[in-house]
């Protein structure tokens, strides 16, 4: 038996409301024995808005903390130590503007900064893919994230620069082969953009300070020999492709959060387990174990977690490292013949992905052809679940039982109180009236020159921290030189190949599209500055193949942008998708635009939306409200047929 192993770093992904509020959190949890804070900021904050944009309305301190200025980021901190503490943040587009914020609270803690420890994200690639919260074009991004990792190399050299995230691809439907190339083509990409800022002999150095972050799913014994053959492809890269010679700094490093695509609205105390088992895919083998683990809560299909279902997944970390017997012994799995098959079946499988993206021209270049592979993986991944072939408890199979009494009257979930937006506000503008005006135009000016000659943005970044400057004030300099970007929405006009059983859905289209006298015409819309589109993408994509017109044209618009695309395109029904928690004010206000230019189109909306809230969103004249617990496609395409049909609506008046 080999000496026991130090336990991985245990993680909460929090962040909630305002600054304040998130601070008390993180305390309490480091009092429970967490061991790394995992900041959640909001959708504002991550795309580079002011919390006063038209934009964030309704998004402020939803699905995280909003940081504005420095006043937030050290309201966010006060009282912890960052020099003692290792923080992840989940910071991507704006990522430069965030260690600077934090660079610049530890200084006046008194730190000294190179030894801070800790992770931001800045993995822009997968934000296209599959989390939306991208601000600027690809090349600028990538040249941002170099920046980030020179500056890191130089200054704060324990820091990881950058966090190669391959959660969300998962998420977007990514097969454990796709999952592992197309996180390993991300790397090699901003590893060819840093590799001529620094010398030959440091850039090994440099390339130890990649780490990753990664999904593990329910089939755990897939996902641990996806974590082995991610340990050998990484070091194959490293030694191949970048001469990197000592085998230390070849280490696949990577943090983890288990999978909560899976997690369900059914049934909900079966996450539990859920959970569980996919931290034993990260934990159980030592040579592919996770750094850090951060476990979703049992709830999280319901709405935001409280404070002590967050606890529950701690302890069931704590319950693994020290009760257990796992510390205390070397692999598992070596020499395991099913295991060995695995893994190399694996491995094959992302090297013949990985050419493919090669001889594209790399990441950046296949964007559009990885997206669309997500998107058909994703439709595959449903379908099998919608034809029984894949089983999931208490929703297409199991699903009589006792309700659950874990959610109680209040729903079994934390909600953000509304007045909390405003409140965010009225800081802001304080902060604004309180600073040197003449010192923020200053500051301002230097970050734009910097990026518009090409020079390093991390220096004038921490000036403009400094000064007062403000996210949105930052995201605005950087977007004038940069430019912005709509990625690829991955849902192609032509009918898919592998849809099957819709005959009688398309028949039923036909029939409403005769009685219509044009193409039943359905628009897919993401308001807000949610960027989860999986779900609208699908939704998209069967109502494409049941034979209706779509308009969809990605994330992040504006109510008044979706009522102008439904008038142009004379939609008969509107869809709406928000997974941030913004869906009341968003909703409303496209209601209210429609009513204002005498529209009568129905709208149905999609969320994670507790059924308080979909009772009001009902009452304010919503046709449909639906929930993850709503998985049959066909089902809801009917729905959308019956409110389309021109003789209901005849009946109706």
């Amino acid at each position: 038996m080999a000496q026991k192993d130090r336990p991985w770093l245990f993680r909460t992904y929090a962040g909630h409301s305002t600054a304040s509020a998130s601070n008390a959190l993180y305390r309490s949890n480091l009092a429970k024995g967490q061991t790394g804070l995992s900041v959640a900021f909001d959708l504002p904050t991550q795309t580079g808005y002011d919390s006063d944009h038209v934009l964030a309305a309704g998004e402020v301190g939803k699905v995280g903390v909003p940081v504005s200025h420095l006043g937030d980021m050290r309201a966010l901190f006060a009282d912890i130590p960052l020099d003692q503490m290792n923080t992840s943040m989940t910071i991507n587009a704006t990522a430069a503007w965030l260690l600077a914020l934090y660079v610049t609270v530890a200084e006046e803690q008194g730190a000294d900064i190179s030894t801070l420890k800790g992770t931001v994200q800045n993995d822009i690639i997968k934000e296209y893919l599959s989390r939306g919260t991208y601000v600027f074009p690809p090349a600028p991004s990538l040249k941002l994230i170099g920046d980030i990792a020179e500056y890191c190399y130089t200054s704060v050299p324990k820091w990881n620069p950058m966090n190669v995230c391959s959660y969300h691809l998962q998420e977007a439907g990514a097969t454990p082969e796709q999952e592992l190339a197309f996180a390993l083509a991300t790397a090699t990409a901003v590893l060819d953009e840093v590799r001529p800022r620094v010398s030959a002999e440091d850039f090994p150095g440099l390339v130890a300070r990649i780490s990753f972050f990664v999904n593990a799913g329910i089939r755990f014994v897939t996902e641990m020999c996806k974590m082995r053959a991610f340990v050998d492809l990484w070091d194959e890269i490293c030694k191949e492709r970048y001469g990197v010679e000592d085998p230390k700094l070849r280490r696949f490093r990577y943090g983890v959060q288990v999978n909560s695509l899976g997690l369900t609205e059914q049934q909900p105390e079966n996450n539990v387990y859920r959970i569980l088992m996919e931290m034993l895919a990260v934990t159980l083998s030592k040579k592919a174990r996770a750094r850090a683990v951060q476990l979703p809560a049992w709830n999280e299909a319901l709405g935001l977690p409280r404070p002590w279902d967050q606890q529950w997944s701690l302890r069931m970390q704590q319950i693994m490292a020290y009760e257990t017997d796992l510390l205390e012994y070397d692999d598992l799995f070596d020499g395991n013949p099913a295991v060995d098959r695995k893994v190399e079946a694996l491995k094959a499988g992302a090297r013949e992905e990985l050419a493919r993206i090669d001889d594209m021209g790399g990441a950046v270049a296949s964007i559009d052809y990885m997206k669309s592979r997500l998107v058909e993986s994703n439709s595959d991944r449903l379908a099998k679940i919608e034809r029984g072939d894949t089983t999931v408890v208490g929703v297409n199979a199991f699903t009589g039982g006792e309700k659950s009494p874990l959610v109680d009257e209040q729903g079994g979930i934390m909600t953000v109180d509304p007045a909390v937006e405003q409140e965010q506000i009225d800081r802001l503008n304080d902060w604004r009236a309180g600073r040197d005006d003449l010192a923020v135009r200053r500051a301002l000016d230097e970050l734009r020159t910097a990026a518009r000659e090409g020079r390093n943005i991390m220096p004038p970044s921490i000036a403009c921290a400094k000064a007062g400057v403000t996210t949105g004030e930052w995201g605005t300099a950087i977007r004038a030189e940069f430019g912005e970007y709509r990625a690829p929405t991955g849902v192609s006009k032509a009918v898919s190949n592998t849809a099957t059983g819709l005959d009688d859905l398309r028949e039923a289209v036909g029939d409403v599209a005769a009685r219509l006298g044009r193409p039943l015409t359905f628009l897919v819309g993401k308001p807000g500055l949610d960027g989860h589109s999986n779900g609208a993408e699908q939704i998209a994509c069967r109502a494409r193949d049941a034979g209706m017109d779509v308009i969809y044209d990605g994330i992040r618009l504006t109510p008044e942008q979706i009522v102008a695309a439904a008038r142009e395109g004379r939609a008969h029904v509107i869809g709406l998708s928000i997974l941030s928690g913004s869906h009341l004010p968003l909703v409303r206000d496209t209601l209210a635009r429609l009513a204002a230019e005498n529209l009568s189109v129905p709208v149905v909306v999609g969320g994670i939306i507790p059924e308080e809230d979909a009772d009001q969103l009902r009452a304010d004249g919503v046709a449909r409200v639906y929930t993850p617990k709503d998985f049959e496609l066909n089902r809801i395409m009917f729905d959308l047929v019956e409110l389309a049909d021109p003789d209901r609506i005849i009946a109706a008046e």
